[in-house]
């Protein structure tokens, strides 16, 4: 099984205050915690999001993830982008990056920047992502912070630069949910729009077990499985869908059982694993 949305770094973004002080601390101890949560979901392999407030030297935000990527075999770096940052000399370091292969992908973080996927900011990393054919997420839907603004994170935008961009392909984090019927209509119509699941319900253990263990339901989890399901449905693509669990929000194992009480058995070899393993190259 492949995770295709977790943090091993905290992400610095504007408004988030409680982040995890582990992902900030020595590799060694965070490693095993990783580690602990593939062996008990099964996860062979992990794409983490890169930091967006980073030093000059870091232009996509990876360098905590690098560190880490020898404790936790499996684990790869998907790049944070920001249109602010465009300058010939800023985007000559990405490109440097993006030639050793070790990211694979960029990331927008729509909502939490002040700007849509449309942005002229953006377009020099869309050419960029099809020169190394890597796909450009987005996080689209509910923003995690006070001081996001969720117009700009709303999937239909991602249909805009689809269709201007037919070369590159885009995944939206997290299905755009509240959205999802408006997300499922974008990669209904679009060849080159996938989507994530993750963080589409977030808690701890006990909570998730409150639906799936002896413990009393918690009204989330059972209306949340219906709704999300009639959305895939609807594009009529189980190809374009990806598992993630945007870890340390949930856990692991947990939001899998989840992911599994949505995607229909037939589906969920592509979802949890061949799906992601063709978008990112992945072995």
């Amino acid at each position: 099984m492949i995770d295709v949305h977790v943090h091993v770094t905290n992400a610095k973004l504007p408004g988030i205050l409680a982040e995890h002080p582990m992902l900030d601390g020595p590799e060694p101890p965070l490693a095993a915690l990783l580690k602990s949560e593939m062996d008990r979901a099964g996860i062979s392999q992990m794409l983490a999001m890169g930091r967006l407030e980073a030093p000059r030297s870091d232009p996509l935000g990876i360098a905590g993830i690098l560190r880490l990527a020898p404790f936790v075999p499996g684990l790869h770096a998907i790049g944070a982008i920001d249109p602010t940052k465009n300058s010939p000399a800023h985007l000559r370091a990405v490109e440097s990056v993006l030639k050793d292969g070790k990211v694979k992908a960029i990331k927008a973080y729509l909502g939490y920047i002040h700007q849509p996927p449309d942005s002229p900011g953006y377009a020099p990393y869309y050419e960029l992502a099809a020169t190394y054919k890597i796909p450009v997420v987005f996080h689209t839907g509910d923003p995690y912070s006070r001081k996001a603004k969720v117009r700009f994170a709303h999937p239909l935008l991602v249909d805009d630069v689809a269709v201007d961009n037919p070369d590159v392909k885009f995944v939206m984090a997290h299905f755009g949910n509240p959205w999802l019927i408006d997300a499922a209509e974008v990669i209904y119509k679009n060849d080159n729009v996938w989507a994530d699941l993750s963080g589409l319900i977030v808690g701890d253990e006990a909570m998730f077990d409150g639906h799936f263990g002896a413990r009393k339901p918690v009204p989330e989890i059972p209306s949340a499985i219906p709704v999300v399901r009639d959305a895939i449905r609807y594009t009529g693509k189980p190809e374009r869908f990806l598992y993630g669990s945007d870890w340390p929000l949930a856990p692991m194992a947990s939001y899998k059982k989840l992911i599994e009480a949505i995607v229909p058995p037939e589906f969920r070899k592509a979802v949890f694993l061949d799906n992601a393993r063709d978008l990112f190259g992945l072995s």
